[in-house]
């Protein structure tokens, strides 16, 4: 048995093709590396987190049941030979397109926003103006320490 946050009937469950436990093992070092966590750190991660590792798995190891000389390829985007071209996403010869997708929604390979309040908005409530000489007694006042 593979550790693997995917079997090979989670394999077939989502794909509906049928792996080996070589493939398997290849499509979960394909998606540690990929997702920057390792199946050894399991225990720390949220279920929802896992579901979707399992899922980038399964969709790994089908994909990988189907290419030759993956481990061999070179790292290049953009591919012509007679007449016809190729351009492919950096990661495109080596990551299977449903396991990318799944990847995306684990939740720290998503971007987030970072919230940096204003000075407005840390100053309290304002009464009208607050560029007004009559709003003075409304706000709050603190002397000004040179940044410090």
């Amino acid at each position: 048995m593979v550790n693997a946050w995917a079997g090979a009937q989670d394999v077939i469950n989502a794909t509906g093709v049928s792996v080996t436990d070589q493939q398997l093992a290849q499509a979960q070092a394909a998606i540690e590396v990929f997702s920057n966590r390792i199946y050894a750190d399991t225990d720390r991660m949220r279920t929802r987190d896992l579901h979707w590792l399992g899922q980038a798995v399964a969709y790994q190891a089908a994909w990988i049941a189907g290419q030759f000389g993956l481990e061999t390829r070179l790292d290049a985007t953009q591919i012509q030979q007679d007449q016809v071209s190729s351009t492919l996403t950096g990661d495109g010869l080596v990551l299977a397109p449903m396991a990318a997708r799944a990847l995306r929604k684990v939740s720290w390979m998503r971007s987030r926003t970072v919230h940096i309040r204003s000075a407005v908005e840390g100053a309290g409530p304002l009464v009208g103006n607050p560029l007004s000489d009559g709003s003075d007694d409304s706000l709050v006042w603190a002397p000004y320490h040179g940044g410090a």
